[in-house]
């Protein structure tokens, strides 16, 4: 059984250097890449466990802060940055691209799990790295700061709203109703939007395991070194 240990790396993002935690498994089925919303961090306790989670179930996980730590200055005195989507699904995309080219990754198949506006960056990730991006989770997240792309996602898309979070369960929904690829709401009932009550954010991993682990295993058929998505055999199913 593998063990989780951590490599700290700096992943280059255009001119810019993210620090992040690296932790790939033995034979790991694919690699998620977090990306967190405002307030939250690589180091946050429930990424950390949602990614504890998704390692032991075989997933590799990057966990990563989208913004430098002089802009994260910034942004916690002047709200800067943790609501300009653009540039944070832009950081996001190099990311992608550095892991498809990266040793320890170039044959895995990626999944994004976003959470609160870090959602929005996955899914315009996912829609303009169509063959790259395989699976999308969202936790609370803010799909639609995201509206202009969902059609054009295709890859397999979770989201997992708290039952008493009730303003991002309706935007959750709206946007649910826009994506036309294999999709699913869950709601956790009596659950707020970090998921602090007891168990819940253990049944997000849960559901968030269980959807990474279906849509990033490679079916035996594939060759060994093949990792882009393959969106055929979804799209029959929906």
């Amino acid at each position: 059984m593998s063990t989780f240990s951590e490599k700290t790396i700096r992943v280059p993002a255009g001119p810019h250097v993210l620090e992040a935690n690296l932790n790939i498994p033995d034979e790991a089925q694919g690699v998620v890449v977090f990306a967190h919303g405002s307030g939250s961090g690589r180091l946050s306790t429930r990424n950390r466990s949602v990614a504890r989670t998704l390692f032991d179930q075989g997933m590799g996980t990057l966990l990563i802060d989208l913004l430098t730590e002089s802009e994260e200055k910034i942004d916690f005195l002047t709200r800067q940055y943790r609501f300009d989507i653009d540039l944070l699904a832009k950081r996001l995309i190099k990311i992608i691209d550095w892991l498809v080219s990266y040793s320890e990754t170039d044959k895995l198949r990626i999944g994004c799990f976003g959470s609160s506006t870090g959602a929005a960056a996955a899914l315009i990730a996912a829609a303009e790295r169509p063959r790259n991006v395989c699976a999308v989770v969202s936790r609370g997240g803010r799909p639609d700061m995201a509206l202009h792309v969902l059609s054009e996602v295709r890859a397999p898309t979770l989201f997992v709203v708290g039952g008493n979070d009730r303003t991002v369960l309706q935007l959750n929904e709206t946007a649910y109703n826009q994506l036309q690829t294999k999709k699913r709401l869950e709601i956790v009932p009596g659950a707020s939007h970090l998921f602090e009550e007891p168990g819940a954010l253990e049944t997000v991993a849960s559901l968030a395991a269980e959807w990474f682990s279906i849509h990033l295993n490679r079916d035996e058929s594939y060759p060994a070194n093949e990792r882009s998505c393959d969106f055929h055999s979804e799209q029959q199913s929906l």
